[in-house]
């Protein structure tokens, strides 16, 4: 089967030094880490899981393996590799019908619902962001696929957000759209060494404060220290038939992030073990952490099981591995020369890399713009209304500022005692750690 990229050469230990290029391998090992470790109790109520396992402390499965989490997360990244910061929408909607799909399907379909809608319309000819307009444009498809975004734009969560919004306008609308910018803009300022706190306010600072996305946000953050059962009572959707709502599970992912403190076992444990949209939220967190705390910090039993992608959801992604493309991403590794690709007029771009690698993940910038998100804000989101996005989206935040890390909100400081998180906040009056119902469905 072919690849959508030569498969470049691995570094050296000696090779692999730098705080940023361990924290881009943590990052995007620790997403597959986590899907792995999810996958079993996908879609499964926690009452569930202590049934069949007790409490799952590592693999259930003899043989395990990233999902299409994984899959996506690979080509989004291979993609980002080959276009960087120029990325656009047409170069989205082409790779998805050079190597999805315009090809036989695994086994997989494609994967989700967000997925299977997005496939369903560029096949029927529809263009972005048309093809976006499914039921099912609020998943949690483009979070999944949303921490190669951050490896690249370390430091940076305005590009970050900015980014994986062009990259989400093939598939994805508001919600939909809104889960992928925190996980962006938070694996970016970890990537830069942010505490959890400030990788909690980046986050909320690339997202409208009145979304459904936000307020879930501050509720799983705000009950965190309180425990994973907490944190799943905050954002819960009790009575919604499907699990893979992007501002459900992007809040429990980062609740379990909050939870651990940012530890890399704990973070995805937590997550796991809360169920729902499992493989997904602990793939979140376990970016979050990853790159929170590197490589080293992933358990080593857990990290040689990981092997190249399988291509059970997409068969272009078979033989990739994540690895591969945080090498590609940091710039640690050129891959091996491809023929150039031309450009044509009107048809499809290509997707494969050029000679070079483009990224270079360069270091944070002190004045980088407010992002300017999709402006449409429904008072309540809810998965069959979901909000559009124009073409061309140029969501920028405030750069990362380790020293400032908590953004101003609308919402006041939870009272509980023992609230760790709270106390860390450091602010008065208002904070971003708290906010209303997370839309009407619950």
């Amino acid at each position: 089967m072919s690849s959508i990229v030569c498969t470049p050469s691995v570094p050296a230990p000696e090779e692999r030094a730098s705080p940023l290029h361990d924290r881009a391998r943590g990052a995007l090992l620790g997403l597959a880490v986590g899907d792995a470790l999810g996958a079993p109790a996908e879609n499964m109520k926690p009452s569930e899981i202590r049934a069949r396992w007790g409490r799952i402390t590592g693999y259930v499965t003899d043989t395990p393996a990233g999902t299409d989490d994984t899959e996506y997360a690979i080509f989004s990244g291979l993609l980002l590799a080959r276009h960087g910061s120029a990325l656009t929408p047409a170069h989205v909607e082409a790779a998805w019908h050079e190597w999805i799909a315009d090809r036989a399907e695994g086994p997989f379909k494609g994967a989700g619902f967000s997925e299977r809608g997005t496939l369903e319309n560029l096949r029927r000819g529809l263009a972005a962001p048309i093809s976006a307009q499914h039921r099912h444009a609020w998943s949690d498809g483009l979070a999944m696929r949303a921490a190669p975004f951050g490896v690249f734009a370390a430091g940076r969560p305005a590009e970050a957000a900015r980014l994986v919004a062009i990259d989400g306008s093939v598939s994805h609308e508001g919600e939909g759209i809104y889960g992928g910018q925190a996980v962006a803009a938070g694996v970016a300022a970890a990537m830069a060494g942010a505490p959890p706190t400030a990788v909690v306010a980046a986050a909320l600072a690339v997202v409208p404060d009145d979304s459904w996305t936000a307020r879930s946000l501050r509720r799983a953050v705000s009950v965190a220290h309180r425990g994973e059962r907490a944190v799943r009572s905050a954002v819960v959707i009790g009575g919604y038939p499907w699990t893979d709502l992007a501002p459900e599970a992007v809040a429990l992912a980062f609740g379990a992030y909050a939870a651990a403190d940012g530890d890399f076992r704990d973070a995805v444990l937590t997550a796991v073990n809360m169920g729902r949209d499992a493989d997904t939220t602990a793939a979140v967190a376990g970016a979050l952490a990853g790159a929170t705390q590197g490589e080293t910090a992933i358990p080593t039993e857990w990290a040689t099981a990981i092997g190249p992608a399988r291509g059970s959801c997409l068969p272009s992604m078979a033989g990739q591995h994540v690895l591969e493309v945080a090498e590609l991403l940091t710039g640690a590794a050129k891959p091996h020369p491809t023929p150039p690709t031309p450009q044509p007029t009107e048809s499809r771009p290509t997707t494969r890399l050029p000679n070079k690698p483009r990224p270079s993940t360069p270091a944070p910038l002190a004045n980088e713009p407010h992002p300017s998100t999709p402006t449409h804000r429904p008072t309540e989101p809810h998965p069959s209304t979901p909000a559009s996005l124009p073409t061309e989206p140029h969501p920028s935040t405030p750069a990362f500022q380790p020293a400032e890390p908590c953004p101003s909100a609308s919402a006041s400081l939870p009272t509980e005692s023992g609230g760790g998180w709270a106390r860390d906040w450091g602010v008065r009056g208002r904070s971003p750690l708290e906010g209303g119902c997370c839309g009407g469905l619950r």
